[in-house]
């Protein structure tokens, strides 16, 4: 199979600087960053009783790693309320979960450069471990824009195969 069915004339893979991040329908303002989507099958080893010289080795438990999204401060509350959904500021006894909320479906979309989305990814029962509301502040670092963070656990993850390679404009009048 081609790297571009519909696109033959396409010879680079896609940028990644073009993408948007979506929940609760709506997508995200300002993500300017998602860390890595990364799943980690572990290798479970056992011999057999009759050949202890061979060791065979089958797939075990899949783990997916955290995903962590960056965007510059704002006065969009999106990171900061879904964060506020697990602990909840103010509660009695040091906070509380959110249990009907707390956890979201994140789309991830990757486009071209024309703006067509070109895979889209669904992250299954998404929550916030980790929010930072405001980064370590210094007058004298090269940083320019305060950045926010969220980690997010996710249950699981997959491609959306309902996303399928669009017709590029090729640019000709």
């Amino acid at each position: 199979m081609p790297e571009f069915a519909v696109n033959t004339h396409r010879r680079q893979p896609y940028s990644q600087f073009k993408f948007r991040v979506k929940w609760d329908g709506r997508v995200v303002a300002g993500v300017s960053s998602v860390s890595a989507m990364t799943r980690t099958t572990e290798v479970v080893a056992h011999r057999e009783g009759g050949d202890l010289n061979v060791v065979h080795r089958s797939p075990g438990r899949t783990r997916f790693e955290p995903v962590t999204l960056h965007r510059g401060i704002t006065h969009d509350v999106a990171f900061e309320e879904w964060a506020n959904l697990v602990h909840v500021p103010g509660a009695p006894g040091g906070g509380e979960v959110a249990l009907a909320s707390y956890r979201k479906d994140v789309v991830l979309e990757l486009m071209n450069e024309a703006g067509q989305v070109v895979l889209a990814y669904l992250l299954h029962g998404a929550w916030v471990s980790t929010f930072t509301a405001v980064p370590e502040l210094d007058a004298n670092g090269a940083a320019v824009v305060a950045i926010e963070s969220i980690e997010l656990q996710v249950e699981s993850w997959q491609r959306d195969t309902a996303v399928t390679e669009p017709t590029e404009p090729s640019g000709r009048s």
